[in-house]
């Protein structure tokens, strides 16, 4: 009989090629910043949530660095028979099907399953609540069959995410931060097609022949399968997914089609889409840069002296630790700031990196209002983001926010050329981010180079380092801080030089 964990199975739920790489192509895993900052959510969730139901015992145990499942088994048995009200890592094992639940309570004759999941779950407008994800569903179920088949009684299965509208008072109160949801009628469903998918399990797992699944729906989301650049290795590095807002669906339709490179797009693609076409047509014959002059001065024209360009540096704590936040709220810690306060002017910087550990807000929204005078021009890049913080912080700081939203309101986005096409080469393809705009222009720039900096080389890295510099010791969190403070820099000023690019096309 083929060995699954809960884990195993849910990978083979959503892809049985995932199964397969998992046990014979393990070094085809990549895990990036993003993948080990959500297993230290699901992580850090997982042991709060220990404490929902009050008291509890453990069942994890350790024989040298490896899970001593053997022993976990033996003691859940244990306690179980002691009716211990609540068992955490609850181990069971039928026919080589393994699992370890997250919350096991006791519930009159029976036990209930309690499955703990670090996203959110909001309320909506109608007041009804996101629908629970199916490979959740997937998950809850593989543990009642394995229970079941152990002889449990088990008498509800339930799922647990964090309340996304829980809003911290400064008392952590676990009933209100977490949301629970009865999964029975799904599960009863999706119960049904555990013993179909171990027996697919059982054929491929047991087999070093790769098994043919080619690219799917469910290959959509990067950061769903950390195989995802071994399953896309075949695919040219211009292609039919790299096309700018092209629906994911309608990708995978013309993969299967063979329309998988730029020429099979233009040969046989219906693509009307002008940003698209100018996309294909700048790939197959690079025609250097396409600028649209009229559409980028009308645009400069709306950008006056003193000019300002803004960004920040949020962190998501998955647990709200400041009072007045919510789950994986984002909370900005650092901005950078480059200003020019005339035609000609000297491009001048300011910044603020706050201290790691307490609030950071109120010390950020000082200063900014002292660094940005009202009714002066602002810059941002993809300005949603900065507005919307700017608009929280204004939320949170009344005796500041005439001022912040008054920022707020007078923000030019330095997206919009690129996004709209009005300045194009073929280096950006199909994204308008400045990490791609900016190497696009700027190629062989070695100062304009996020590879080139230390420590910090995106905004996933600068979100996971700064929570931890409040536990750094005094060398190590020196560095830490500078390497923040540099990361954020480069960020305002790659906007200075695009907007110099943009004035010196069109002018």
């Amino acid at each position: 009989m083929v060995a699954l964990s809960k884990s195993k199975y849910c990978g083979l739920w959503q892809c049985p090629k995932i199964a397969w790489l998992r046990k014979y192509r393990p070094g085809a895993l990549v895990l990036d910043e993003s993948v080990l900052s959500r297993m230290e959510a699901g992580n850090e969730v997982g042991d709060l949530a220990m404490g929902l139901f009050g008291d509890y015992v453990e069942m994890t145990a350790y024989d040298g660095e490896k899970l001593d499942l053997a022993k976990m088994i033996a003691n859940t048995r244990t306690e179980m028979e002691k009716e211990t009200p609540v068992i955490c890592e609850a181990s069971f094992s039928h026919n080589g099907l393994y699992c370890a639940v997250d919350i096991l309570k006791k519930d009159g004759d029976g036990w209930a399953i309690y499955e703990v999941k670090s996203s959110t779950k909001r309320q909506k407008d109608d007041g009804s609540y996101d629908d629970d994800k199916e490979v959740y569903i997937a998950d809850i179920s593989y543990q009642k069959y394995v229970l079941e088949h152990c002889g449990v009684n088990v008498t509800g299965t339930y799922l647990v995410c964090l309340n996304g509208d829980y809003v911290f008072d400064g008392t952590l109160d676990l009933s209100q931060l977490f949301f629970i949801s009865d999964a029975a009628e799904q599960v009863k469903i999706e119960i049904k097609n555990i013993e179909y998918n171990v027996a697919i399990a059982e054929k491929i797992l047991q087999s070093a022949e790769e098994p043919d699944i080619d690219l799917s729906e469910a290959c959509r989301k990067p950061y769903d399968c950390a195989f995802r650049p071994y399953c896309f290795r075949h695919i040219p590095k211009e292609s039919v997914f790299d096309l700018y807002r092209l629906p994911f669906k309608k990708k995978i339709e013309y993969y299967r089609k063979g329309w998988i490179s730029y020429r099979d797009l233009l040969l046989n693609a219906p693509i009307k889409n002008e940003k698209q076409l100018r996309q294909i047509e700048f790939g197959l014959a690079d025609k250097g840069t396409h600028v649209d002059k009229p559409e980028i001065l009308a645009f400069l024209d709306k950008l006056t002296y003193p000019l300002y360009f803004l960004d920040f540096e949020t962190m998501q704590p998955v647990i709200p630790r400041f009072v007045g936040t919510r789950p994986y709220m984002q909370i900005p810690f650092q901005y950078s700031l480059h200003y020019i306060e005339r035609e000609g002017g000297e491009l001048k910087h300011r910044e603020f990196l706050a201290e790691s550990g307490p609030d950071p807000r109120r010390a950020l929204a000082e200063r900014l209002c002292k660094d940005i005078p009202m009714n002066v021009c602002v810059t941002a890049y993809n300005k949603a983001f900065e507005c919307t913080r700017l608009k929280e912080l204004a939320a949170e700081f009344p005796d500041l926010a005439e001022h912040l939203l008054n920022i707020q309101d007078n923000i030019v986005d330095l997206l919009v050329p690129f996004q709209s096409g009005w300045y194009y080469n073929r280096a950006m393809g199909g994204s308008f981010s400045i990490k791609s705009v900016l190497p696009a222009i700027f190629p062989e720039d070695p100062e304009l180079d996020y590879h080139n900096l230390e420590g910090v080389h995106n905004g996933s890295e600068a979100m996971t380092i700064f929570p931890k510099i409040k536990d750094m010791p005094p060398e190590e969190e020196a560095k830490a801080r500078h390497d923040l403070l540099k990361y954020c820099e480069l960020d305002t000023y790659a906007m200075v030089k695009v907007w110099e690019e943009l004035v010196r096309v069109a002018r």
